[in-house]
């Protein structure tokens, strides 16, 4: 599983103080199954907690997901200052996930040499 965020979410993910294991985390529950809302057409939104908290009062991450294989992190909000997605956005990003999610090896290291998505390292940690 290949994990990716673009540059507008490393952005929200720096500002909210959300840091790449909350986001391995966010997409190993979506992997078990544990989804917060599937949006359809590749779309999924999951929950990352606020550190030194839990995922209630946290935020609200929208990947674009094929289980397995990929995850882009695309977009981020608190729920405080974003209720949910318009009808309109949830369109964009269907449409964003038909394209993104067939990306190949060719097309994900020419989007990371471009800097236009930056590789989200998971380190498991020992049981």
């Amino acid at each position: 599983m290949r994990i990716f965020k673009n540059k507008a979410f490393t952005r929200f993910a720096k500002k909210s103080g959300i840091d790449d294991a909350s986001l391995c985390k966010a997409v190993r529950d979506a992997e078990n199954g544990l989804l917060d809302a599937d949006l359809g057409g590749g779309v999924i939104k999951q929950r990352v907690a606020r550190s030194g908290g839990g995922k209630s009062g946290g935020f609200r991450t929208l990947i674009l997901f094929r289980i397995g294989l990929l995850a882009f992190f695309v977009h981020g909000f608190a729920k405080n200052e974003q209720a949910n997605i318009d009808d309109d956005e949830l369109v964009a990003l269907r449409k964003l996930a038909a394209v993104m999610l067939e990306y190949d090896v060719a097309a994900l290291n020419c989007a990371l040499a471009n800097k236009t998505l930056i590789e989200v390292i998971c380190v498991e940690r020992p049981a």
